[in-house]
């Protein structure tokens, strides 16, 4: 390893976009750190749905501690611990990422921070058990239930809009809020068999097994529902990103391209820090993507025509191209493998 950087990459994020980076860049021999604080979207999931392969008795914490486990195995390093600042290095090529444990110096980051869910207030269910985010993953769970949509603005009544294709039961909840959508969003919605409830809810019960049963409001009515979306906009976590200078879409995602290079030269974002379906799958694809195009740049084999005239042939004792701690992590995965076959 260099003496100018620690590691060859530090993700920022220890979600499913940022460990299968981190599972590619290790694989592919780079010296990789993962920087994650911990929580996020996908540590809220009572159940991973939409992932295939992936039972949905898998509650998210279980999907990240084996992805965890996995990146570990093979010879990354994990650190529960923040990143509180992000800058470019005086050499111009590197980047000191600053953490609760110390400074990072890395040749590569990839940023997965994500967004957080904007929250409306009480009363409410649990996460998962009557309050979902993700429309993709969950309006199967609710094909002929009856739904509620809460939120004021175009991006609610769209949702209530679209699960009329799953139910017949949808209700959008403005909580006392005055419509904010548009004259053409307003037409459509009162085309569709939708009521719009726009009392403030005063109350909720839930059933013996958590689940929400139904609101109350201040009208005095109670309206009974197996689960809905909330719909108040995002936060997206984007203060690295802009601490390096990298360029910004208005709504807060991170401009990238088809690999998940932003506008700063070696800093890369994946998943929901980055315009797109907020899927798992789709997360793992960046990261996949984003963690083979950090290998092409970085592999120092094979040398070019150019380099070849500048440093001459490659020396015997130049290869392999890879640290002494991830070849040992290598042998001993292929060994560990062998003593325990997937079919004994």
């Amino acid at each position: 390893m260099s003496d100018t950087h620690d590691f060859d990459v530090a993700v920022v994020g220890g979600g499913p976009a940022g460990l299968t980076a981190a599972l590619y860049t290790t694989r592919l021999g780079l010296d990789t750190v993962v920087v994650d604080r911990g929580g996020g979207r996908a540590a809220m999931m009572q159940d991973t749905h939409n992932v295939i392969g992936v039972t949905e008795d898998v509650s998210g914490v279980e999907f990240l501690q084996t992805a965890r486990e996995q990146v570990q195995a093979y010879g990354a390093t994990h650190r529960r611990s923040f990143a509180s600042g992000l800058e470019r290095r005086d050499d111009g090529r590197t980047f000191a990422l600053e953490t609760d444990d110390g400074t990072i110096r890395t040749d590569r980051v990839v940023l997965a921070t994500g967004f957080s869910d904007a929250k409306p207030d009480p009363p409410l269910p649990p996460t998962g058990r009557g309050l979902h985010y993700c429309l993709h993953c969950d309006a199967y769970m609710f094909v002929d239930e009856s739904v509620y949509v809460m939120g004021h603005g175009d991006s609610a009544a769209y949702v209530a809009m679209i699960m009329l294709n799953f139910t017949d039961e949808v209700d959008l909840l403005t909580r006392g809020d005055d419509p904010t959508w548009s004259d053409e969003t307003d037409r459509m919605l009162r085309a569709h068999p939708i009521d719009v409830i726009h009392e403030e809810i005063t109350g909720m019960n839930r059933g013996l097994d958590g689940w929400l049963e139904s609101f109350e409001f201040t009208d005095g009515t109670v309206r009974e529902y197996r689960g809905g979306f909330p719909m108040y906009g995002s936060e997206y976590n984007n203060d690295l990103a802009a601490d390096v200078g990298c360029d910004l879409n208005d709504d807060g995602t991170v401009q990238v391209d088809d690999h998940g290079r932003t506008s700063v030269d070696g800093v890369y974002a994946v998943g929901d820090l980055v315009p797109g379906h907020n899927q798992i799958p789709v997360a793992m694809g960046q990261g996949a993507k984003a963690g083979i195009a950090i290998h092409m740049d970085l592999r120092p084999f094979p040398r070019s025509v150019e380099e070849i005239e500048e440093r001459g042939a490659v020396d015997a004792d130049e290869v392999p191209a890879i640290s002494a701690s991830l070849r040992e992590a290598a042998r001993a995965f292929r060994e560990e493998a062998v003593e325990s076959p997937a079919d004994d």
